[in-house]
C-alpha cells in the first residue's frame, strides 16, 4: 500500500500548506478512496483568504476541498454497494442524524450535517480520503473523473433550478456568469427553459457561456441601474422572464433579478454576499414575485449522473486549467485571481487524465 499522502491543509487565514498526513482506515460503512480529481470552489479560496465565511470560522488545521471524485481502493465491512476499482463521485454533505429534515428530505439542512471543508469538517483534497459509503456514487464508463468532480457544482445549478421551479418552456435570467451561474444555465437547458438570459461583468464569461447554449447574453457594468438592466433583460427576451437565478450576492444584481422578473415568477437566490442586503421588497410583494433561497443541494447526484451519461448536459467546458496535487499552491493562487473558469487538481501521480 502506497504510504504518500499528500494533503493540502488550510492551518489559519493565509496559511495554505501541503503535508502529509496518515492514510485513514474506512470504518464498516465507509470506502477508503483514491482521490483522483478535486476542483477548486469560491469557497475554498475564500476561506484562505479570510479564514471564515460567515459563522463558519477556521479555528484548527482544515483539509480543504469537497469537489471530487475517486477511486474506491478499501471498503467496510458493512458495504455492499461498492467494490474496490470502482470509480465514484463523492457528495460532501453527509448528515449526521436522522432528524426532522433528513425524515423529510431535505438533509442539506440538517445543523449537524458533516459536510469536507467547512469548519471544523476536513475535505478531500488529498490522495487518500475516507467517506460514507451511502454518500459515493459509482459512475458510469462513459463519464470522466473530472465529470464526476463537476457533479457537486452542477448539483448547486440542478438544486437552483427545482427550488426555482423551472420546466418545459421557461424563461430564465440568470445573474452571473461564474462557474455556480454557467451550471445554472446547463441545468435550466437540460430541464426545458426555452430561453435563457445571462449577465456578467467579465466578458469572457459571457464568451463561456454563450459556448455551453445561452441564448442572450447581457454585459454589466458596476455603475449599472438594476431598473435599467431589467428593462435590457426584458427587450432582449422579448418578455420579462418567468424564472431569475442570482448566483452573484452582489446588492444590485440581486436588485436587477427582483425588477427583471415577471409578476407571479420566483427569484432563487443562489450567491452569498452581505449578511445585510437591501432590496426591492415591496416591488417583489406587490407583484406577487417569490423569494426562494437555496442552501446546497440534495438528492441531485442520481439525477447529475443520468443527465452527464446520457450526454444531455456537457460540462467539461468548464475546466479551463489543470494542476497536480504537488501544485495545488499555484493552483489556487490561480483561481484566486479569476483565471479562466474552474481549477481541477489531479490527485492520482499514475493518473493525470480528464
Amino acid at each position: 500500500m502506497d504510504k504518500d499522502n499528500l494533503t493540502v491543509v488550510l492551518h489559519s487565514k493565509g496559511d495554505l500548506r501541503l503535508e502529509q498526513r496518515p492514510i485513514p482506515e474506512p470504518g464498516p460503512s465507509e470506502v477508503l478512496l483514491q482521490m483522483h480529481s478535486v476542483g477548486i470552489c469560491g469557497s475554498d479560496v475564500h476561506y484562505w483568504q479570510n479564514g471564515r465565511i460567515g459563522d463558519f470560522v477556521v479555528k484548527q488545521p482544515m483539509v480543504l476541498g469537497h469537489e471530487a471524485s475517486g477511486r474506491v481502493v478499501k471498503v467496510g465491512s458493512a458495504v455492499t454497494h461498492l467494490k474496490a476499482g470502482d470509480r465514484v463521485a463523492v457528495e460532501p454533505g453527509v448528515p449526521r442524524e436522522v432528524d426532522e429534515f433528513f425524515k423529510s428530505g431535505h438533509y442539506n439542512l440538517s445543523p449537524s450535517i458533516f459536510f469536507c471543508a467547512t469548519p471544523p469538517d476536513d475535505g478531500n483534497l488529498c490522495r487518500y480520503y475516507k467517506h460514507n459509503a451511502n454518500f459515493c456514487y459509482k459512475l458510469p464508463d462513459n463519464v470522466t473523473y473530472e465529470e464526476g468532480a463537476l457533479i457537486e457544482p452542477l448539483s448547486v445549478g440542478i438544486h437552483a433550478c427545482r427550488r426555482a421551479g423551472v420546466t418545459l418552456g421557461s424563461s430564465v435570467f440568470v445573474c452571473g456568469a461564474g462557474p455556480i451561474g454557467l451550471v445554472s444555465l446547463l441545468a435550466a437547458k437540460a430541464m426545458g427553459a426555452s430561453q435563457v438570459i445571462i449577465s456578467d461583468l467579465s466578458s469572457d464569461r459571457l464568451i463561456k457561456a454563450k459556448e455551453l447554449g445561452a441564448d442572450f447574453v447581457l454585459p454589466v457594468k458596476k455603475e449599472d441601474e438594476p431598473k435599467e438592466m431589467a428593462k435590457k433583460v426584458e427587450g432582449m427576451l422579448g418578455s420579462m422572464p418567468q424564472i431569475s437565478i442570482e448566483c452573484t450576492g452582489v446588492q444590485s444584481s440581486i436588485q436587477t433579478a427582483i425588477y427583471a422578473t415577471r409578476s407571479g415568477g420566483v427569484v432563487v437566490l443562489v450567491g452569498l454576499g452581505a449578511e445585510m442586503t437591501t432590496i426591492p421588497l415591496l416591488n417583489a410583494a406587490v407583484r406577487e414575485v417569490d423569494i426562494r433561497g437555496v442552501f446546497r443541494y440534495c438528492n441531485t447526484w442520481p439525477v447529475a449522473i443520468s443527465m452527464l451519461a446520457s450526454k444531455k448536459v456537457n460540462v467539461k467546458p468548464l475546466v479551463t486549467h489543470r494542476f497536480s496535487l504537488e501544485q495545488a499552491v499555484e493552483a489556487f493562487e490561480t483561481t484566486r485571481q479569476g483565471l479562466g473558469v474552474k481549477v481541477m487538481i489531479k490527485c492520482d501521480k499514475k493518473d493525470q487524465n480528464p
